[in-house]
């Protein structure tokens, strides 16, 4: 039988290539389509909001970096490849008639180019598409400085840590791909070629092979001498101690560190003997060194390390860790801004000096104490300011400012009325009214915190009666005036012509937390010489004229956007013109980190006015995840609470080792304005992006004194230093490594479920200045001991513009038996009074109680004061059935006695003799509380007589065709609601017949 010559791989027909390529086409236009509509559609936009050169930049430098990435490995295999090829055999012995290889050499003889440079360019063009994404590693590298601070181990810049290491490991890496795929080329190419024989006992390599891939390898172990030399300094970054502290521990130090050298030594000569093996033509050196390498490794490197830590460190973990933690303890305060410069610790007795609470700063204090809870009242706002239009809504929860109003600092709750397409429904959420009728929201609404329209009821069960009865303007709701001025700002009020608390020129609300919240995130406007389109207000229509928005008169711009969208009617719809203009991007936190991709946004954005325009303001973030022995810690983690639980907000999945609030962002909310301010000089991450985005973020000095005046404590920065201070307080590094003085952040003790082992959120709060006596506007946290109940520490961070981000932490002795939140509210909600009122209140489940922000406030010359509101809406029959939540009582705890009332003045009291007398006065507030043991009835009498009757029976006949409407329409509430006036009408009238 004769040998059948070997054939390359069979050859596809030219209907199979026509096919091939076309598919090949298609799905390359599928890939690479979307991503080049939204580059274009992304130049629109940034160029709409005045920040193309971060587009620019960021765009450059990743291509930058994918070509010399792409090229740097590519041409390292290629050359490999290369080689290997010109330095084969010049005859290949066959093995035989069966020769596997036979066939897929003469394949890469007949197509040289396109394995030869097809391979390394499709890896290089793999690697570079990784590597890509890197681009800020390099844009710090190249624009980073100096902190100014040198690392205690050995005595480099923090800068070195932040801005160098990086780098240089990203480099080190993208050689370590490109060497090691270079020698597994270089090594198929060899056995392709017969450089490299696997026939017989031992196989054969020839001369060129062995010199190829001896000097492949001692390249890979010269790098990972390199390596070794730069794992030192990622040892000051060690979790080895987790989670007692982060950084370099006494192993790292004292035998880790050591072993990294060794190894290093031990890499070098490895590096050696392979190169040595080129010329001695002798691979059993290069083979020692390596076993000599790998045994180190594991000797040296695991081994040893882990013998000093079981016996030496664990017997004396203290005092050999001593020195390490105090580096923690010093690097974390400076990287989390708990330095003494910025954190003043106060002794605080706990236990007040004073029952009298006459001082300056108590008054203010109690003066503002917040009765609106912005956590629970965002359907109530709907409810009073929906102006009976269903698209309209507030974000949930509602947020916190403080305005002047009347010559009068107050803290207010306040949102901005957002259009809200959830809401819309049938023919509202066709194309066209969805996106070119249906376009803004209408004003800015404020209440102040601490009043409502009318102080609830007195007792108990005429409250829970007459819950939800809104006929003649209901109790406990939120007020909307000041005096003769409305806190409502929008096209109503001017079009009434009322006076506006808090002036708005330009109510209408192009972008927010709200109107962004669809799938389809864009709105279409202009005139186009239409009459004016987009809904203002019920009589009225309007067309836009802001500066915001990406023009798309013409048919290039449709097109794209039709593609980005998938949108037909972007391209087909006569609504949209040469003027028109399309707006994108609506949210103001998406706005801040699209133009500013180095920074994270704050959860919470906020709305402001300032010099007459409705902003968003954004408070953002630089951060590190290197900062040498800082403790490291997830975002979400320590941001979340029990809002977040409750409100499914997105946390920031990151890890940081250090954070600066250096950036305030606001975004204007008609024209989608985004401004970068400046407000940290000293933070050396965020001059090195101003030097990576020159003119990008606009210096201090230029941010006016009104929207400084509506600046606040960030919360998630908030929270993430309480979490920090929680342990970092304590000094001594014994007594840090034991945790017996940690404190914690407390639960949420008025929430129920999940939510109530989430932490207490902290709460914005207008406190009285010891010194001044003046208001100041704080946020406040209460902590307690370390998985103990009582509280150790009370912790504010001021907003004021005057001591603005300066800390205070007020702490209580280390045996102190002052209750914490959650004793306080178990000791609230079980006082005999509040028990026995609960049923009446909640009138046999026909109302539910919701409990009220639980406000700690520091009163009385050491003493500590607990505020809780307690609302009460009825009980509407399904979960998803609107409810408005509104004031029904006041509970407050101090010195452990409870005090429990209508109002504050009510409430304080029972606890503090006169202090009451400083609470803000509510409308139809009792000047004087009733006598004791007197119980006013829940009705008045029924008159007795033929007239008594008559009335009797006509009340009976009302209650029954209520019950019978109620029944009809389904609504539990309504008919437990009807059922008590039957029952109550049944009562009069068997004492009207008596």
């Amino acid at each position: 039988m004769g040998m059948r010559p070997p054939t390359g791989l069979p050859s596809l027909s030219r209907r199979s290539r026509i096919l091939l390529v076309t598919a090949l086409v298609l799905a390359a236009l599928l890939l690479v389509g979307p991503r080049l509509t939204d580059a274009y559609t992304n130049w629109l936009w940034f160029g709409e909001v005045g920040f193309r050169n971060v587009y620019h930049t960021v765009l450059l430098t990743r291509v930058l970096l994918f070509l010399v990435v792409a090229v740097v490995v590519a041409v390292i295999i290629w050359l490999a490849l290369l080689l290997a090829y010109r330095t084969r055999p010049v005859f290949v012995p066959v093995s035989g008639p069966g020769d596997p290889i036979a066939r897929y050499r003469t394949t890469v003889m007949s197509r040289l180019r396109l394995f030869g440079l097809g391979i390394p360019v499709l890896i290089g063009v793999l690697s570079g598409l990784v590597a890509q994404s890197n681009w800020v590693t390099v844009q710090l590298f190249l624009h980073g400085g100096q902190f100014g601070v040198q690392d205690p181990q050995f005595h480099l810049d923090v800068g070195f840590y932040a801005f160098d290491l990086p780098f240089y490991r990203m480099v080190l890496n993208w050689l370590f791909v490109a060497v090691v795929i270079a020698f597994f080329a270089n090594l198929v190419a060899h056995y392709v070629f017969g450089g490299l024989r696997l026939s017989g006992r031992e196989g054969t390599l020839s001369n060129s092979a062995r010199v190829q891939l001896a000097i492949l390898a001692g390249i890979f172990v010269a790098l990972k001498a390199v390596a070794y030399w730069f794992d030192r300094y990622a040892l000051l970054s060690s979790t080895r101690k987790e989670p007692t502290f982060t950084g370099g521990s006494y192993t790292d130090i004292n035998a880790v560190l050591p072993a990294k050298l060794i190894l290093l030594s031990i890499a070098v000569i490895c590096a050696i003997a392979f190169f040595a093996g080129v010329v001695l033509r002798d691979l059993r050196i290069p083979a020692m060194a390596a076993a000599l390498l790998v045994l180190s490794s594991v000797l040296v490197g695991a081994v040893w390390p882990l013998l000093v830590e079981q016996f030496s460190v664990r017997p004396n973990a203290a005092t050999k860790e001593r020195t390490y933690i105090e580096r923690n303890i010093a690097a974390t305060r400076a990287a989390y801004g708990l330095t003494p410069d910025k954190v003043e610790y106060v002794n605080y007795k706990g236990v007040a000096t004073n029952e009298q609470v006459s001082s300056p700063a108590d008054q203010q204090t109690i003066k503002n104490i917040r009765l609106l809870d912005p956590n629970l009242l965002t359907q109530t706002f709907i409810q009073r300011n929906q102006q009976l239009q269903n698209f309209y809504g507030f974000p949930d929860p509602l947020d916190i400012d403080r305005y002047t109003v009347n010559g009068e600092l107050g803290d207010y709750v306040v949102a901005a009325r957002e259009l809200q397409p959830q809401n819309l429904s049938e023919n509202q959420t066709n194309w066209l009214n969805k996106h070119t009728v249906y376009t803004h929201g209408n004003g800015f609404v404020a209440s102040p915190a601490n009043k409502v329209n009318a102080a609830p009821p007195k007792e108990s069960q005429q409250a829970g009666q007459s819950a939800g009865n809104d006929s003649n303007g209901g109790y406990g709701y939120p007020v909307f005036t000041v005096g003769d001025l409305s806190t409502v700002s929008d096209l109503i009020t001017k079009k009434a012509g009322l006076k506006e608390a808090i002036p708005v020129d330009q109510p209408r609300i192009y972008y927010g937390e709200l109107i962004s919240k669809t799938d389809a995130d864009y709105a279409i406007v202009g005139a186009n010489g239409q009459t004016a389109r987009e809904y203002d207000t019920p009589t009225d229509q309007f067309t836009y004229d802001g500066a915001g928005g990406v023009k798309i008169g013409n048919w290039f711009n449709r097109l794209a956007f039709a593609a980005k969208y998938a949108e037909r009617n972007i391209l087909f719809s006569g609504a949209i013109g040469s003027d028109s203009k399309i707006i994108f991007n609506r949210s103001p936190r998406e706005r801040v980190t699209k133009v500013a991709p180095w920074l994270t946004a704050d959860g919470d954005a906020y709305p402001a006015v300032v010099k007459g325009r409705i902003v968003w303001i954004v408070d953002a973030y630089t951060s590190l995840d290197n900062y040498p022995y800082a403790q490291k810690t997830p975002l979400d983690g320590a941001v979340e609470d029990s809002i977040d639980q409750a409100t499914g907000r997105l946390l920031p999945r990151k890890e940081v080792s250090y954070i600066r609030n250096s950036v305030k962002a606001t975004v204007d909310a008609y024209d989608g304005t985004v401004s970068l301010y400046e407000v940290d000089k000293t933070d050396p991450v965020l001059k090195a992006w101003m030097g990576v985005f020159p003119n990008s973020v606009k210096p201090e000095s230029e941010i006016s004194d009104e929207l400084r005046s509506h600046f606040r404590y960030p919360e998630d920065l908030f929270k993430v230093q309480r979490e920090m201070l929680a342990k970092y307080h304590v000094d001594d590094p014994v007594e840090f490594f034991n945790g017996n003085a940690f404190w914690s952040v407390p639960n949420d003790p008025t929430q129920e479920g999940a939510a109530s082992s989430a932490h207490q959120p902290p709460y914005y709060v207008l406190l009285g200045d010891p010194k001044t006596g003046k208001p100041q506007f704080n946020l406040t946290s209460a902590i307690v001991g370390y998985k103990r109940n009582y509280m150790s520490a009370y912790l504010q961070a001021n907003s004021d513009p005057a001591n603005y981000g300066k800390l205070t932490v007020l702490r209580l002795p280390a045996d102190s038996q002052t209750a914490g939140p959650g004793q306080t509210q178990t000791s609230m909600t079980t006082a005999d009074q509040v028990s026995r009122d609960r049923n009446l209140l909640t009138g046999g489940n026909v109302n539910k109680i919701k409990y009220g922000n639980l406000l700690t406030l520091p009163v009385g010359d050491g003493g500590i004061l607990y505020v809780e509101p307690w609302y009460l809406e009825r009980n509407t029959g399904g979960p998803n059935a609107p409810s408005f939540p509104q004031l029904v009582k006041v509970l407050a705890s101090y010195r452990d006695k409870v005090g429990y009332g209508a109002t504050v003045k009510e409430a304080l009291d029972q606890v503090l003799p006169a202090a009451g007398n400083a609470a803000t006065d509510q409308p139809g507030q009792a000047a004087t509380p009733p006598t004791q043991g007197a119980t006013p009835p829940a009705n008045p009498p029924p008159p007795t007589g033929s007239t008594g009757k008559d009335a009797a029976v006509k009340q009976l006949d009302d209650a029954l065709r209520q019950v019978q409407d109620a029944q009809k329409s389904g609504d539990l509430g309504a008919l437990g609601k009807a059922l008590e006036q039957l029952q109550t009408a049944v009562n009069n009238y068997q004492k009207a017949g008596s």
